[in-house]
């Protein structure tokens, strides 16, 4: 790894989603990575602040990614008798279940009986603590995320579906309680002097369309997102935005919203080519290195041609950071995954001249 390793900067990353034009290479990014690819690449285990910082300096990383610690996880709790679950992989974790039918939280009883997490409930130690080990040249990224998603899955789909209908003051209800929950998340970390950035995730969309209608997300999520990106605005931060699928609808929106990055550019739901083209001098474009075809079945050699492509592709200019099609989970191909990063860092200096 060291032959490829370069310094830390995060003024490349931030002139990078920003698109200040181009910097001096082309800039990795990643909403997640598994400590198992953390520790093969770094070569020992990956346990405090220090060993974060040390991978990513190793790996090619102009950052640390932070969340802060609250329990706001529903599908760490009983759903419902009866109601069917789909298996998802969490990082770092065991795997947990996405409520498809009843959820814990479907009738107003269930709602007051809820334990809200309050504001002094949460956790930022780890922003305290990493100024004393975070190179003046590296910045921390502030993530969190999930309002919509934390409201579907806790009261699982198939209720949610129902209560758009039904139920629309419960719907409103777990919006305004999830939101201001989350956006304060945001508005403390945005505080801290090492955040550079910060990171909003909600899955919002499959790879055939929105989860629901743009009208949906206009009256109850975005305005939420406006809130964390009027924040951005005030530190003068990036804002990125992940969610997988296809966005094509509310583009105009997350523009809107204020955000300044797109991830992860999900293939097999939008051409990353045509959407440069069609979001130009509007948003900065993260990922889209297919997980599934490349990054878990592929080799080191086709991943290397995937990453020539995207940086000859879609990298001059500016406004490109290379990283996965999703996240980098524990079953990816620990060599796929080095092969990724060291063909960025190998052909993403500008100006690109990277051969078929």
């Amino acid at each position: 790894m060291g032959e490829y390793v370069r310094k830390p900067d995060f003024q490349r990353l931030r002139k990078t989603l920003l698109l200040q034009g181009e910097a001096d290479c082309v800039p990795l990014a990643e909403l997640g990575i598994d400590n198992s690819m953390k520790e093969f690449v770094l070569g020992r285990p990956v346990e405090t602040l220090q060993d974060e910082v040390d991978f990513s300096k190793v790996a090619g990383y102009d950052y640390v990614k932070l969340a802060p610690g609250i329990d706001l996880n529903p599908a760490n709790i009983q759903p419902k008798e009866g109601s069917r679950a789909a298996d998802a992989t969490q990082h770092d974790s065991a795997r947990v279940f996405a409520n498809e039918g009843q959820g814990i939280i479907t009738t107003w009883e269930d709602f007051e009986r809820y334990q809200w997490p309050k504001p002094e409930d949460v956790n930022y130690r780890s922003f305290e603590a990493i100024s004393s080990v975070l190179p003046d040249e590296m910045k921390v990224i502030g993530q969190y995320g999930d309002i919509f998603t934390q409201v579907w899955m806790t009261m699982g789909f198939e209720a949610f579906s129902f209560a758009q209908i039904e139920q629309p003051d419960l719907i409103e209800a777990l919006f305004e309680k999830f939101g201001e929950l989350i956006v304060g998340l945001f508005e403390t970390m945005a505080e801290f002097d090492c955040v550079g950035a910060l990171w909003y995730s909600d899955d919002i969309a499959y790879t055939e369309g929105l989860m629901v209608s743009p009208v949906f997300l206009r009256t109850y999520l975005f305005p939420f997102m406006s809130r964390i990106g009027a924040v951005c605005r005030e530190r003068d931060i990036p804002f990125l935005y992940h969610s997988d699928g296809v966005l094509y609808e509310v583009l105009n929106d997350l523009e809107q919203c204020g955000v300044n990055a797109l991830q992860p550019v999900e293939p097999k739901a939008m051409d990353i080519v045509e959407l440069k083209k069609k979001v130009a001098g509007r948003f900065c474009l993260i990922g889209n290195v297919e997980l599934d075809a490349f990054l878990c079945r592929g080799t080191p050699e086709t991943v290397e041609q995937e990453v020539k492509r995207l940086i000859r592709e879609v990298a001059p200019g500016g406004g490109y950071c290379l990283g996965s099609s999703n996240t980098v989970p524990r079953f990816v191909k620990k060599e796929n995954y080095r092969a990724m990063i060291e063909a960025g860092r190998k052909y993403g200096r500008y100006p690109i001249n990277v051969p078929m």
